[in-house]
């Protein structure tokens, strides 16, 4: 029996986690863990009942409390009770979707607690992958990619450990704003760019993808899991989101992983792997599809995709200045504090500000951040 500790479970990937969870019957819930949403972390309580439940806030934790009272569960809160979660004994597994640097310490100290991982916080990888990576491998545990893009790459990797690969060809929709230019991007709502042509996500991933940010975040932390060099990461642009990346042989053989669009099927391949079980989605039909097209990527529009790559090549802290920097931007956009386009400036502004060093320890990411934060707040 497999025993789960979920970061992240009212979040989108969360829910669908849970989902997952609800229709196998070899698979439970020893911990959740969220941010504030108290009505839903109750639901979940109620119906899977794990030992341990942390909730970020510290208040809606004491009213949590209150509010399960009845049940023989543990209510924890903060950092401290993230990690708790992370390291709970039961569980053999921790899927961590929270949103965010928060989530570098727990999986940190799950890896240390010998538990795998599948994952689906990008900024894990991407502000600490030179030091997951190499803890992992010490303390021999599974990291086990969730994003749709790193499992299509992960699953078209398997069987071929000993071959050796030209490329990784990773491909993005899009997002809603997809053909455009810059000066089409001026006046650009909100809700605009939370209108996803395929995905339904969260909104800042949302967001990311419109000025495919997150594509750029998906380049670090693909150079991290697979272990390969920046100009071996390609990104394909591929509307109809059917084929979810794919990796170039040197032989010229090319081979994907193709579906409908269901973050389920990447969940439940990282609970179970190397096991395919059933799963009640809609299965691909290729001929109602008839065609699928692929573009290159518009950098010059699309700027955070560039500086991406500017900040993997730097290294050190400026993948992390560049991934606080986006997240603050992206929340002042959200709150209508600044335009569209400001958000890439504002990267590239916390980029040339903010000094870089060199293999990192989990507190300078954090002061990186910080720095990144305040800088922002005072400009």
């Amino acid at each position: 029996m497999r025993k789960l500790s979920l970061l992240g479970s009212t979040g989108s990937i969360g829910t669908q986690t849970l989902d997952v969870v609800r229709h196998q019957q070899d698979i439970e819930v020893a911990a959740l863990a969220a941010g504030s949403n108290i009505d839903r972390m109750e639901a979940q309580i109620r119906e899977f009942k794990p030992e341990i439940a942390a909730v970020w806030d510290e208040a809606r934790a004491k009213e949590l409390k209150i509010r399960t009272a009845d049940l023989p569960v543990r209510i924890v809160s903060g950092m401290s009770g993230l990690i708790e979660a992370a390291v709970c004994e039961e569980a053999d597994m921790v899927l961590t979707a929270v949103v965010g640097m928060i989530g570098i310490q727990p999986t940190l100290e799950a890896i240390r607690a010998g538990k795998d991982i599948a994952l689906a916080n990008k900024e894990t990888l991407v502000c600490a992958g030179h030091l997951i990576m190499p803890m992992a491998d010490a303390y021999n545990v599974k990291i086990l990619p969730v994003d749709s893009e790193h499992s299509a790459i992960f699953q078209s990797l398997q069987g071929n450990s000993c071959n050796k690969i030209r490329k990784i060809l990773l491909t993005a929709s899009g997002g809603p704003f997809r053909g455009k230019k810059k000066k089409d991007l001026e006046h650009v709502r909100v809700e605009d760019a939370l209108r996803h042509p395929n995905w339904v996500m969260g909104r800042k991933i949302t967001i990311d993808s419109a000025t495919m940010v997150n594509k750029g975040l998906e380049v670090m932390e693909a150079k991290w899991l697979f272990g390969t060099d920046l100009d071996q990461i390609q990104v394909v642009v591929h509307p109809q989101s059917v084929i979810h990346s794919a990796v170039e042989y040197q032989d010229g053989a090319v081979i994907a992983q193709l579906g409908t669009p269901d973050m389920r099927l990447p969940i439940q391949y990282a609970l179970f792997y190397p096991q395919r079980r059933p799963l009640d989605s809609e299965p691909l039909d290729l001929f109602k599809l008839s065609s699928m097209t692929f573009e290159a990527p518009d950098m010059e529009t699309f700027e955070g995709l560039a500086l991406a790559y500017k900040a993997a090549e730097q290294g050190g802290l400026m993948p992390t200045i560049f991934n606080a920097a986006n997240e603050r931007a992206v929340a002042m956009f959200l709150d209508g504090k600044i335009r569209f386009l400001e958000i890439p400036e504002i990267i590239n502004m916390a980029m040339k500000a903010i000094k870089n060093e060199n293999n990192p320890t989990v507190d300078q990411i954090l002061e990186a951040e910080a720095a990144a934060y305040e800088l922002i707040e005072s400009r």
